[in-house]
């Protein structure tokens, strides 16, 4: 059961990875990001659909294993 969890899981990470590759690509025109009256360098669609990926993952795992201990729901996965 594991093993079919694990390859459905691969499977839909794949289809995104593909799906934000070919929106990077039809996308390619630099763009420069503002908050709080900053403005970043410009850069590539996809370059700032990468990081945002990336933090985004990051800071789930990370909120994850925070809350997850807190509430003491935090099972052990073998």
């Amino acid at each position: 059961m594991k093993s079919i969890v694990n390859l459905i899981a691969c499977l839909i990470l794949a289809v995104w990875a593909i799906a934000i590759a070919i929106f990077s690509v039809q996308n390619a025109t630099p763009v420069s990001l503002r908050m709080l009256g900053f403005e970043s360098i410009q850069m590539p669609v996809g370059v700032v659909l990468v990081f945002s990926g990336g933090i985004g993952v990051m800071l789930g795992a990370i909120a994850l294993l925070v809350f997850g201990r807190a509430n003491g729901k935090l099972e052990d996965f073998d």
